[in-house]
């Protein structure tokens, strides 16, 4: 049968196809019922004959005319049947069903969800997913880009060609949306956009893709649906209670790529087999990971993240990442993930401008850049992206089992004018500096998470005296589990800095932490962010000959072990790493060879073990029954003394730190209990470096009321050095 002129496809409508600008092309390729008959259209560009199967016995039942030498072919068929396409290719014959033969790929209810910014399965709607239409197994493509005039996805099976596949949209959500058939997992991809004004966009990534190529390639990839077989139901079902406030939570934070590298090489498997031993061995509670959401520059260390579904293809497959987790689940370890929310980068393929419009980000660079990092900062106030961030951090909790979300850079959400000058921020609608969409969007977030993810927690780092951070967002709080105290890594640093001599006149840098110490649920960080941009290393940053630097860092340690909060360390701490942290290097493990060195290490694993076993330094974190000071004003020695507290009906704890190198002897401290008081740590011994000072394991209380006690010890204080000591009988 031959079509007439009057039902092909006009000259207008192909010079569209074939300039890759047609936004419409359901309306004209595929199958179409005219008065003359079907007619079915397809755009094979490079395609020299296509004939159309019956699909149920693959019996020909027509064969498409070219018109012209433009790729487009057309033709009336009889058999209404569902088809195939053979096509001739030089070299090679393809049969394929038709993109353009298949129906609405998204359901009304998920564009509905994903408008209002509750959709949060989004990965398993949206971006690339593997599914069976029809009978067909292939890969459903959805992107959001409400702007654009014409949207096609691109990749190897199409030869990156933008006039092979353009996409349907999905008014009013704006969506684009395509099924591919015989598509399979691992097919890269990306998506070509035409934006306002008819301007061609950079090939973008997908916002939602599952898998990225490894850096520096920038294509997403087609992620298989195989689900992980999970082997952790024990772990999940007790997770709150290993979380909770009064349970012990010691993390050892990472960034992969420089922790280890026995090859030169990183993966989820290798750090499997040797990171997680190393944590359980060193007696943390967590590892925290720096962002493993797929990032272009190395150099970020992950806090410039463009793929937020996708775990970085540096170190392995989605696949190899969740047996990472479960390897992780069953040594008994939890998993902490720097997740960030706060901006995104500039990177041409991501989400800048994606639709030529400010769609994730704000137009005005008032509201929507950081000059800080060079990166554009998310509309919090547009419920689609919402929805992206809150299903984002969801996919890690859910799909990868992640035990909580270190969510980054806090404090610059919360404040329209951070790290701006006057006349560089818009204030919000009644005149202030607060930002309200951001302060909704994470008591949204933290509220699904609770409701959703039962023991996982999500961790603000906040950098400011913000209220009620972890206060619920029913008593108007933000809904975080944990803070990190900013202010007391800021201080008790400033603190130990100083030489010795100058210390009795900043005694308040100790003390001042415990003025507001209970105000939030606070994690005591010594995190990554004091060991780069030239602050140097822990150890480097203690004053003194190279005895005095090893013994203030065992002080110091042991002054945070026992303070109320949680506790973080940042790899290489727990050796006195000597060189700034580079992110190009592993860690000097090779430190381990000197006594010194080793004896930090030991001293670390030791405090964990003390942390976790002694209910006194963590049941009562952030209860202010849980602290007492005994002599808190000994300016002149720089001496610092205060009770741990447990239940009523435990024992409590005294921890002295002598924070000079002159030894103190006959130093008399009052305590609450009579009997024999066990040294039970002392950073001073020779297990750890020290010069071994002490009190012989341990000393008897006197009947001498002493600071308001009704009895008292005599202790001798090392150089330097932190004591704990334990009532007994």
């Amino acid at each position: 049968m031959t079509l007439s002129s009057a039902y092909a496809l006009s000259r207008d409508d192909a010079d569209a196809l074939a300039g890759a600008r047609h936004g419409d092309p359901f309306r004209v390729l595929g199958p179409h019922d005219t008065p003359e008959g079907r007619v079915i259209r397809a755009f094979l560009p490079g395609a020299s004959a296509v004939e159309v199967l019956r699909r149920a016995d693959r019996a020909s039942i027509a064969t498409l005319p070219q018109r012209g030498e433009t790729g487009l072919f057309e033709g009336l068929v009889a058999d209404k049947a569902p088809y195939l396409l053979r096509i001739t290719w030089p070299g090679a014959v393809q049969e394929t069903e038709d993109p353009y033969s298949f129906g609405e790929l998204l359901g009304d209810l998920d564009l509905h969800l994903f408008s209002e910014g509750r959709h949060f399965e989004l990965a398993s709607t949206m971006g690339a997913n593997v599914r069976t239409m029809e009978g067909v197994e292939g890969v459903g493509f959805a992107v959001w880009a409400p702007n654009a005039s014409r949207v096609a996805v691109v990749g190897d099976f199409n030869a990156w060609d933008s006039r092979r596949h353009p996409m349907r949209l999905r008014y009013p959500a704006g969506v684009w949306e395509l099924f591919v058939p015989r598509l399979a997992p691992g097919a890269r991809y990306k998506f070509d956009i035409i934006g306002p004004g008819g301007v061609r966009q950079p090939q973008k990534a997908d916002p939602l893709a599952q898998q990225a190529e490894p850096s520096p390639a920038t294509a997403s990839v087609v992620a298989s649906p195989r689900a992980h077989r999970w082997h952790d139901e024990g772990w999940m079902q007790s997770r709150a209670e290993r979380q909770a406030v009064d349970r012990p939570i010691s993390i050892y934070e990472v960034h992969l790529g420089s922790w280890m590298r026995p090859d030169g090489s990183v993966s989820w498997e290798t750090a499997a087999k040797r990171l997680i031993p190393y944590v359980v061995d060193m007696g943390f509670t967590h590892l925290e990971l720096l962002p493993v959401a797929e990032y272009p520059f190395g150099g970020s260390w992950g806090y410039q993240p463009l793929g937020l579904f996708a775990p970085t293809g540096r170190y392995g497959s989605p696949q190899d990442f969740a047996q990472f987790v479960d390897r992780l689940h069953a040594a008994g370890i939890g998993l902490i993930v720097d997740w960030v929310p706060a901006h995104f980068p500039t990177d041409p393929h991501g989400l800048a401008r994606f639709d030529g419009t400010a769609l994730y980000e704000h137009l005005d660079p008032r509201e929507g850049f950081h000059h800080d990092w060079n990166t554009y900062i998310y509309n919090f106030g547009r419920r689609e992206v919402q929805g992206f961030l809150i299903a984002s951090a969801l996919h890690w909790l859910e799909r990868f089992h992640v035990d909580g979300l270190r969510v980054d850079a806090v404090a610059s959400m919360l404040y329209r004018d951070y790290s701006r000058k006057p006349g560089e921020w818009i204030p919000n609608i009644y005149g202030g500096r607060e930002h309200l969409e951001a302060i909704d969007f994470l008591r949204h977030l933290n509220a699904v998470v609770k409701e959703r993810c039962p023991g996982a927690i999500t961790i603000a780092e906040e950098s400011t005296a913000w209220p009620g951070v972890t206060r619920s967002e029913k008593e108007l709080g933000l809904g975080f589990f944990y803070k990190w105290n900013m202010g007391w890594m800021h201080d008790t640093l400033l603190y130990m800095e100083r030489d010795p001599v100058y210390r009795s006149y900043h005694h308040n840098e100790l003390t001042f932490g415990l003025l507001y110490g209970f105000s939030e649920k606070f994690i005591l960080p010594l995190s990554h962010d004091e060991v780069v941009h030239g602050k140097g290393s822990l150890f480097g940053k203690m004053p003194g000959d190279r005895w005095r630097k090893f013994a203030n860092l065992r002080a110091y340690f042991g002054f945070m072990w026992t303070h109320p909060g949680k506790k973080l360390l940042f790899m290489g701490g727990e050796i006195a790493q000597e060189r700034e942290w580079s992110h190009d290097r592993e860690i000097d493990w090779f430190l381990l060879d000197n006594p010194d060195h080793a004896g930090i290490q030991r001293l670390v694993r030791d405090l964990n073990n003390l942390y976790r076993n002694e209910s006194a330094l963590h049941v009562r974190d952030s209860d202010p029954s849980g602290f007492r000071w005994i002599v808190g004003d000994d300016r002149s020695n720089s001496v610092f003394a205060y009770f741990r507290q447990g239940n009523d009906d435990q024992a409590p704890l005294l921890v002295v730190c002598n924070m000079t190198p002159t030894p103190r002897h006959h130093y008399r401290i009052g305590v609450p209990r009579p009997g024999v008081w066990r040294e039970i740590l002392n950073t001073d011994s020779r297990h750890y470096g020290g010069s071994d000072m002490g009190n012989g394991g341990g000393v008897r209380a006197a009947p001498l009321a002493w600071q308001g006690e009704g009895q008292s010890v005599e202790l001798t204080l090392p150089p330097l050095a932190t004591l704990v000591l334990r009532a007994e009988g």
